[in-house]
């Protein structure tokens, strides 16, 4: 199914001091990822999500599910959205483990991402 909410991802500044902070706040547990500027998986309750470092003052990034990344994308054109240059994550190490991943902007600017899961 397309739509739901696959993940969040936070940018901060300091990958560690998030770690410290969010697990303090909520209790989340941090797994060592593979982004650069120290990044980490969190389990959540719910919602599964990410921290990476060197993005300070970076709003959170909410992920949708999507079953086709490329029609996702053409679709978010064609409503008027807009879709960054640089598709995420795209060597074959994450692409494998995490999926495929895009930032995108809907057509009042206000900013998403889309997420294919790995096969």
């Amino acid at each position: 199914m397309a739509g739901e909410i696959s993940f969040f991802e936070l940018g901060v500044g300091d990958s560690e001091r998030a770690r410290t902070f969010y697990n303090g706040l909520f209790g989340w547990t941090f797994d060592a990822g593979t982004s650069e500027g120290g990044g980490y998986s969190i389990r959540t309750p719910g919602v599964p999500g990410g921290v990476h470092g060197g993005d300070a003052g970076a709003s959170p990034y909410l992920f949708f599910k999507v079953d086709d990344l490329q029609a996702a994308i053409a679709r978010v054109r064609e409503l008027g959205g807009s879709v960054d240059d640089v598709e995420l994550g795209g060597d074959k190490e994450t692409v494998a483990r995490f999926g495929r991943f895009q930032l995108c902007q809907d057509d009042q600017g206000s900013p998403f991402g889309l997420h294919q899961p790995p096969a």
